[in-house]
């Protein structure tokens, strides 16, 4: 089958959606199925063997020109390739460029328009490049992109199918009245849309309401991964026990309540019992780093200097090694997580966890075993149930085995594109056969 998967780059940052599109995409292709991964705004930056395509449609520098200026609307192509060539765009993206929260609202609410916005001209583009292309499936990385959808049926004439990977969370901090249009822009532009996928049921009944649907109208598909050097972690220390967090670093994420968690353990640590540490990983951006010297000031305030390392941004190898040294992970988010792709990994090497009983972690949890739940925002229950591990290392390792066994039974990227595949293969009325066959 031929499928157009169209995804949105994050500039300089790993971004979870890029990770699990560009993983997608490269099950698809080993099922046989003729994939095109086609960036959108940046290209996409991804820990695994990259498949997307070098060139980038919607580009972050022409779609936010034509939004401030209507003479960035008619320029001419040599200009427009010039401004959208991959190279410009990542090291565009190197920098920081801090953008007020109204053009980025105003830019949202443009680009969810679709035809009816500012981006006209980049929306023509990628229809006429599709055209030749003739996918017999066009899929949107999230529903942000929703805005094409009504173009691409028309022009097209194929099935339209739209991930939901979390873009509430972004929605919803919109400043008003940009919120309200946005989601009532949304709610037109998903009518085009002929299947809906979430990660989680959860995230299903998060965006139903959002959509103006029933969560039924949702299909569930949940994640997976490429496992085949996901090894098993060996034996801990007995004199230490290390927390990992694997994440980007921001508020919402909840490192401040893991540095309170350690803060309680480390108070109760009797004369014999093993001194906890936290090593922490995870993109740092520019937007953030305040958030990150209050943590680390708190780290100093409760005198857990010695038992904290930040380590940055580390590539696939860096955080294949990070796991290994990792008696338990545990990312304690505030809000309802749709995927959770550093769970399944750190189970994928036999590394418990311990997360939040919200969002996607409990249906995680129960499908592959692995982890505990607890309280959400609760340092005090966090703490108790990482203390339960601390305190029966030999059912802590069962339980991180357990994990482990449950993510390669259930959770490898094969069983997520075959049943993306059956999704495709439904809509077009015919059996999804692999592309030349």
């Amino acid at each position: 089958m031929k499928i157009a998967y169209i995804t949105a780059g994050a500039g300089n940052m790993i971004c979870g959606n890029c990770l699990r599109d560009n993983n997608l995409a490269r099950a698809l292709l080993d099922l046989g199925h003729d994939v095109q991964l086609i960036p959108t705004y940046t290209p996409i930056r991804t820990d695994e063997v990259d498949v997307s395509l070098q060139r980038v449609f919607y580009g972050g520098i022409n779609v936010y020109l034509q939004q401030k200026s209507g003479l960035f609307r008619n320029t001419p192509q040599f200009l427009d390739d010039l401004l959208d060539h991959p190279a410009l765009l990542r090291w565009v993206s190197q920098f920081a460029v801090k953008t007020q929260p109204q053009d980025l609202a105003e830019l949202t609410v443009s680009v969810l328009k679709g035809a009816g916005g500012p981006q006209k001209k980049e929306l023509s583009k990628l229809i006429a490049w599709l055209k030749v292309q003739q996918p017999e499936v066009v899929h949107f990385t999230n529903s942000m992109l929703a805005g094409m959808a009504p173009e691409v049926k028309r022009e097209l004439g194929c099935p339209v199918v739209c991930s939901l990977q979390g873009e509430d969370l972004f929605l919803s901090n919109l400043p008003s009245p940009y919120r309200e249009e946005a989601f009532a822009v949304l709610r037109e532009m998903v009518r085009h849309v002929d299947a809906l996928i979430a990660p989680s049921r959860d995230h299903a009944d998060v965006m139903a309401p959002l959509l103006g649907i029933d969560a039924s109208q949702i299909r569930v598909v949940m994640p997976g991964l490429h496992l085949e050097d996901f090894s098993p972690r060996s034996a801990g220390n007995p004199q230490e026990f290390v927390i990992g967090y694997l994440a980007r670093v921001a508020p919402e994420k909840g490192l401040h309540l893991l540095v309170d968690a350690l803060h309680i353990l480390q108070s109760r640590r009797g004369p014999e019992g093993p001194r906890c540490r936290l090593r922490v990983a995870g993109w740092l951006g520019e937007e953030a780093r305040h958030y990150l010297d209050t943590v680390q000031a708190l780290v100093q305030t409760k005198g857990l200097g010695e038992d904290f390392e930040y380590l940055g941004t580390i590539d696939r190898e860096q955080k294949l090694q990070f796991l290994q040294t990792l008696d338990v992970l545990s990312v304690p988010v505030s809000y309802r997580a749709p995927k959770g792709a550093y769970v399944l990994e750190a189970l994928a090497c036999g590394v418990p966890v311990v997360q939040p009983r919200i969002g996607v972690f409990p249906e995680l949890i129960e499908a592959a075993g692995g982890g505990l739940l607890f309280e959400p925002g609760s340092a005090e229950d966090l703490a108790r149930s990482i203390e339960s591990l601390m305190a029966d290392r030999a059912a802590a390792v069962r339980l991180g085995q357990q994990g482990r066994q449950g993510v390669h039974a259930k959770f490898h990227s094969r069983r997520t594109a075959q049943e993306t595949a059956a999704v495709y293969e439904q809509l077009t009325g015919k059996v999804a056969q692999p592309y030349g066959v």
